[in-house]
């Protein structure tokens, strides 16, 4: 039982860590989202969010997991966006520019969140060496086909058609194959590989939950890939959908060790959730703290249960190619 007046210290801690986060960051110049964190098991933890998706709205997700990252768990997190050359709001129909990627030279951990992106070298030579340095990375959803260049481009062997999948397939397990059910027709019923129910990314994990993102299709996976966490194909967008028992479940969440060009080795999870709407599943959000926890190798730093409550609002857009909100600076996510 809580003592009397513990829910109002509560509280009050809850409006200092936002307030102290939020704070910080608005005293920045970076071109991107920069939170501070306070105390935590994360504390001195550098995690680098790099987004750029015209359809999933990652650049709303992703700087609400940033939050909950640095204020609840004291990560030092920097979110970065696909920004319009001309006016410099947050533009992800901006194929070609992501300024502050150089934040990634100093970062512990990468999380990615990007979609057919056609990167200058001197942004994309960041990402490169971030990948052969043997720091770990999360990558979401759209992020197994991250990358789409011409043939006559330098960075060709990372478009998501390369040879060995590029670099969704070279470094996280596998690239753009299909959608298994229907893009806009179907949603998952997710559910915990047996054996990897002790798994530290899945502590305090649902063994079954339900999400809005319909199933990609990925095998054959890539690599010395573990899958996790299964996808049933569902019908609709409810969770009372009915299974489509012709379609065989495909890994939605594994982890890899890739192995880059230096011979250094990397921890990796993997997930093609990514739906705006499936953050609002408290085991979508707990499975991807985990996940940082787990990548870092700090799992033994992790609690039984990992809060992760949304600092503020979370009330994302529907999904859409283009139907982003327009107008909006990095800086503008902090009101």
């Amino acid at each position: 039982m809580l003592k009397p007046g513990s829910c109002l210290r509560k509280g009050l801690l809850a409006i200092f860590m936002v307030s102290f986060v939020l704070g910080a960051t608005a005293r920045g110049n970076h071109p991107g989202l920069v939170l501070r964190g306070q105390e935590g098991p994360g504390r001195g933890k550098r995690l680098v969010f790099v987004t750029g998706d015209e359809e999933y709205r990652s650049e709303q997700s992703m700087p609400a997991l940033a939050k909950i990252a640095a204020a609840r768990h004291g990560f030092d997190c920097t979110v970065l966006f696909a920004v319009n050359k001309q006016n410099g709001t947050i533009d992800p129909i901006t194929y070609d520019n992501i300024p502050g990627l150089k934040s990634l030279d100093e970062a512990d951990l990468m999380v990615m969140f990007l979609r057919f992106r056609r990167l200058p070298e001197e942004q994309m030579k960041h990402i490169l060496r971030y990948v052969d340095s043997g720091k770990p990375m999360i990558a979401v959803r759209t992020s197994t086909h991250p990358f789409s260049y011409d043939k006559d481009s330098p960075l060709v062997e990372w478009s998501f058609r390369a040879p060995k999948g590029g670099f969704g397939g070279r470094v996280f397990g596998q690239t753009w194959i299909k959608h298994h059910g229907s893009h806009l027709g179907t949603s998952t019923r997710a559910y915990v590989v047996p054996r990897q129910v002790d798994h530290p990314v899945l502590r305090g994990v649902a063994e079954t939950f339900w999400c809005p993102s319909d199933v990609y299709e990925v095998l054959p996976l890539r690599g010395e890939c573990v899958p996790l966490v299964l996808g049933e194909v569902t019908d609709g967008k409810s969770p009372k959908g009915r299974p489509r028992k012709n379609k065989v479940p495909q890994p939605i969440v594994w982890t890899k060790i890739y192995r880059g060009p230096g011979g250094k080795s990397a921890r990796v999870l993997t997930t093609t959730l990514g739906h705006p709407q499936d953050f609002q599943s408290e085991d979508v959000r707990r499975l991807l703290i985990n996940a940082i926890y787990w990548c870092l190798g700090m799992e033994e730093m992790m609690p039984e249960r990992t809060e992760v409550d949304f600092i503020g609002p979370y009330a994302p857009d529907q999904i859409g190619l283009g139907n982003h909100r327009k107008g909006i600076r990095p800086a503008d996510l902090l009101r």
